[in-house]
């Protein structure tokens, strides 16, 4: 127990009492005055208080000056929870009071009656042991005996009239001291003591000096106090007044309305509305949003907590709160480390962080530009998705990435109104909950693979959110107030443009990853795949060790994909059948060489196919563009008696057969300048065949390869082994430009082709190759088909009717497996 003032002595009887005749105040303080610290206490002049003492300290103390004058030094604490204060923890200003009489009580502690006398500051503290004293000065009051210190006097005294009739409880024994002082100084201190409660506002009029001063803050003090009961007593007379209408519960609501209307005091619920309340002005929303959550806070604390409208409008106030409307994280654009950082996280694709780093430079010259949405297009595994971390990372923003695939309702993207039954903001709204930040970097997965049905259309709703122009007014229906999305960095990915609407396309700026190259992943597996399938396996690096040949292998023998996933498979697959080996006790590093492979990944999956398919005539090979890379395509053609028909197989879509039969019409009309019987297609019937059945094939870009095929076939010339094409043609046979071909040189380059022909204006599309690749393969331009016909058949080398006959011989094609289309 520490010291605090108290009102009165209980329990009389088992306390040792010591009393001695009232001490007068003394002529002269002593050189050195003990000081007791007070925690919650004031003492003023001239008004006797009881105190409670228990600190050994000041127990110390009261025995030691009680055989000597029995004078105390009584000063408040700053802070009451210091239970040893020192000279920086006390008030400068107290009082010299004298101890008029002692109790002692059994628990220890003793109970003192001090009267003050005068108003000291403490000048110096001489020492903290056994416990405090201090040298002191006396401080004198300010009495100026005007009339406006007679008018506040008087002023005082009707306040004290008027308060105590407010108060029920009030003791008549407090009026009676109150209006019985005729000293304006001891006035003043008396109502401090009697009316004041707080303890820093009580030593505040301590420290004041001057009697007309304090006075006038008495003055106001007790005016705001009277301001506040006479509030209460119109409340509780409006609460009186409702009693007469119905039972006590309909009274109590009244009341509580009452309260709210007038105060504002709290009720059941209130201190969960003023949390929220608080929240709300913490959140940093705008003018519209802030309108809107105070609108439903107000309708809140009207609604009994138990009604399902009180869960609605408790779940619409914490996502309005929850979000982001003025955090956002401090873009550090640093070209050095995001160059660095794009370099770490992949392996080439120069061009795509070429035009990255160019995007990072114009947001760090101008940090409220609005550049265009990125959308990253190509095979699975090429890299998107890892692209945007790096970007977020080296922006040092947040990251989120949404999953459009498969998404076909508009409201997974505007939210669902609240006037439904578990209704919850968009897919937009939750991720930016989640990263806590306005303006993250935001990835839009799988844009290519949205969907649409009766309950509305996503990529129209995406319409807005990715266009700068509007996006930042940007509405979800849940919220119904604007958000603003302009500090968001979109990303998009997709691995074709085809099924993306036009409008939402050309929101988007396309960068294309193609793929990679056999040398490209053979490096990517050495720095990435190798490292992290360890880790994930729980090998160490050195544990296991694939020799770059056996890597080749896999990659051409075990996949056949432009991008990285199923190569990160099969050495999962080595690595768990290491990790199973040292599991087993058998701790020795393993080297994986290209002869193991059958023995960790099973038999080769896929062969350099196209030598072989191409030993008759009436095999040539094309180039196709598929959503997983390019590839190489084999179109078969062979020739029965019959009569003017042609057969397509292989599910090929309308364009695909309409370049068939402009295939077959520009032979036709150029039999014999090719050496072919002008009359062939009377007698006979021709099949054209695209293996992978399976698969839908369609597009124009096989024209030169059928053409080929054909004039193989009927010339019985074979096609070049190493040769692929493509090409759209006309009727007059001319090659016309076609798409993709960055990514078909790739799929050639995979598959071990050595030549490619291309039409005359695709030239330029080289420029976006890399130059190890071009470096390896040989191009051919071409204009017209008997430019293709000239670069991709070879010299007849047998008689023509022999050649007929090993054509009939091996009209069948070979059971190989080819590539899908």
């Amino acid at each position: 127990m520490s010291e605090q003032g108290e009102s009165e002595p209980t329990v009389l009887d088992t306390l040792e009492e010591q009393e001695r005749p009232p001490v007068s105040a003394p002529r002269a303080l002593p050189a050195v005055l003990p000081i007791v610290p007070l925690k919650n206490t004031v003492v003023f002049p001239h008004i006797p208080t009881p105190l409670v003492v228990g600190r050994p300290s000041s127990i110390k103390l009261i025995d030691d000056v009680m055989v000597k004058d029995r004078l105390v030094g009584l000063v408040l604490q700053k802070d009451p929870g210091v239970e040893e204060p020192k000279e920086n923890d006390l008030h400068a200003v107290g009082t010299v009071a004298v101890i008029q009489r002692l109790l002692k009580f059994p628990d220890g502690t003793i109970r003192i009656l001090v009267s003050g006398f005068d108003r000291i500051r403490l000048t110096r503290v001489v020492r903290s042991e056994p416990y405090l004293a201090a040298e002191v000065s006396l401080l004198s009051e300010r009495i100026e005996q005007t009339v406006e210190i007679e008018a506040l006097v008087k002023n005082l005294q009707n306040l004290v009239r008027r308060m105590l009739s407010l108060m029920p409880i009030a003791s008549e024994e407090v009026g009676v001291a109150l209006l019985n002082v005729e000293s304006p100084a001891r006035l003043a201190d008396l109502a401090a003591v009697l009316l004041v409660r707080d303890a820093a506002a009580k030593q505040e009029y301590l420290e004041t000096l001057s009697v007309h001063e304090r006075l006038l803050k008495l003055t106001r003090h007790l005016s705001r106090e009277i301001e506040v009961l006479e509030l209460g007593s119109k409340i509780q007379k409006e609460v009186q007044d409702e009693m007469e209408k119905g039972q006590r519960e309909f009274v109590l609501r009244q009341q509580l309305k009452a309260i709210q209307k007038e105060l504002g005091a709290d009720n059941d619920n209130e201190v969960t509305i003023e949390k929220l309340q608080e929240e709300i002005e913490k959140a940093g929303m705008p003018p519209q949003a802030r309108e809107a959550a105070d609108r439903e806070l107000n309708r809140l604390r009207t609604m009994p907590p138990a009604s399902a409208e009180y869960i609605v409008s408790r779940t619409y106030l914490d996502w309005l709160i929850a979000l982001p409307w003025s955090k956002q994280s401090e873009d550090k654009i640093e070209l050095p480390e995001a160059r660095r950082i794009l370099d770490e996280d992949h392996y080439d694709l120069q061009i795509v962080k070429d035009r990255i780093l160019e995007f990072l430079a114009v947001r760090k010259l101008k940090a409220e530009s609005r550049g265009p949405i990125l959308c990253f297009v190509g095979p699975p595994g090429a890299g998107k998705t890892s692209l945007g971390k790096s970007i977020a990372r080296a922006m040092g923003r947040a990251f989120y990435r949404l999953s459009l695939g498969g998404i076909r309702d508009e409201a997974e993207i505007r939210g669902h109104r609240r006037t439904y039954v578990g209704a919850l903001p968009g897919q937009i709204v939750q991720g930016l909950r989640r990263c806590g930040s306005r303006n993250p970097v935001f990835m839009l997965d799988e844009v290519d693979k949205l969907g649409s049905d009766f309950r509305g259309d996503p990529a129209s709703a995406l319409l807005e959110v990715l266009d700068p122009e509007q996006n930042s007014t940007f509405v979800d229906h849940y919220l119904d107030v604007p958000f603003d999305l302009s500090r968001i960095m979109f990303i998009t990915t997709a691995n074709i443009l085809d099924t993306i609407p036009a409008p939402l396309r050309d929101r988007m700026e396309v960068l294309e990853l193609p793929g990679y190259i056999e040398e490209e992943k053979l490096q990517i597996a050495r720095r990435y795949l190798i490292p992290r399938q360890c880790a994930e396996n729980g090998l160490k690096p050195e544990d296991v060790s694939i020799e770059d040949e056996a890597l080749s292998t896999i990659i051409s023998r075990y996949t056949q994909e432009a991008g990285l996933r199923n190569l990160e498979r099969e050495i999962a697959k080595i690595c768990r059948k290491v990790a199973l080996r040292r599991a087993e006790g058998r701790t020795e590093p393993v080297i994986v060489r290209s002869s193991d492979l059958v023995s960790y990944l099973g038999p080769e999956r896929y062969s350099q196919e196209a030598a072989e398919r191409v030993k008759v005539p009436g095999v040539a090979i094309g180039l196709v563009w598929t959503p997983y890379g390019g590839h190489v395509l084999f179109i078969e053609a062979t020739r029965m008696p019959g009569g003017k028909r042609l057969i397509l197989t292989g599910q090929l879509g309308d364009v695909m057969q309409e370049s068939a039969q402009a295939a077959l019409s520009y032979v036709r009309s150029r039999a014999e300048d090719l050496g072919i019987d002008k009359r062939f297609f009377d007698r006979s019937d021709i099949h054209l065949h695209v293996p992978a059945g399976a698969v839908p094939k369609d597009g124009p870009s096989a024209g030169v390869t059928m053409a080929t095929a054909m004039a193989s076939l009927l010339t019985d010339r074979l096609c070049k082994p190493d040769t692929a094409m493509t090409g759209e043609i006309t009727l007059r046979g001319k090659v016309l430009p076609v798409g993709g071909i960055k990514t078909k040189v790739l799929g050639a380059r995979r598959a071990g082709i050595k030549t490619v022909i291309l039409p005359a204006d695709n030239e330029k599309d080289l420029l976006e190759i890399p130059k190890n690749v071009l470096e390896t393969l040989q191009f051919r331009f071409v204009k017209t088909v008997d430019d293709v016909l000239e670069a991709a058949l070879q010299p007849a080398s047998k008689p023509a009717g022999a050649a007929r006959a090993g054509a009939r011989a091996n009209s069948r094609p070979s059971r190989t497996q080819s590539p899908s289309a």
